[in-house]
């Protein structure tokens, strides 16, 4: 007998294509608070305004390309090759996606608490980590708007 047939299994379920949309939700919540953190943080420190903004820019870039757009692209053809047209809501994410998460989230606020960093370097990596998780959630919600406009 399965969990499902037991009524063990009472995670919200929901249809496949609205996944990257609700992980588009999830990430814009994630980075608006990272940037919340950050960006007041950048714009109180701009002393040497020619350093701040390349090196937000460089932390933009590289958790872009590197972190998130990858793990955009992962989750997406994750998500696609399920067989089922409906599952957990929660399945955006595989189960190491949401440890790197969880990993990151307290390296984070134990990198804030520290005080090892000074505002002005804690701001422009924030400011780059929020802006490039944005990003993430924008592809997500990109993905999820071009696969609709694809159905008939």
């Amino acid at each position: 007998m399965t969990t499902r047939e037991t009524g063990l299994n009472h995670a919200p379920r929901i249809n496949k294509k609205y996944l990257p949309l609700l992980a588009g939700i999830v990430w814009s919540i994630a980075g608006t608070a990272v940037l919340s953190i950050g960006l007041p943080a950048l714009l109180g420190n701009l002393e040497p305004l020619w350093l701040s903004l390349p090196v937000t820019a460089a932390v933009f870039f590289l958790f872009f390309k590197f972190i998130f757009f990858r793990l955009f692209r992962k989750h997406t053809a994750r998500i696609e090759a399920f067989p089922r047209p409906k599952i957990c809501a929660f399945a955006f994410f595989d189960v190491k996606g949401y440890i790197i998460m969880a990993c990151m989230i307290t390296f984070g606020i134990l990198l804030r608490s520290s005080n090892l960093l000074p505002q002005a370097v804690l701001g422009m990596l924030y400011t780059g980590i929020g802006a490039a998780m944005i990003g993430a959630a924008a592809n997500f919600i990109i993905h999820f708007i071009q696969t609709q406009a694809a159905m008939p």
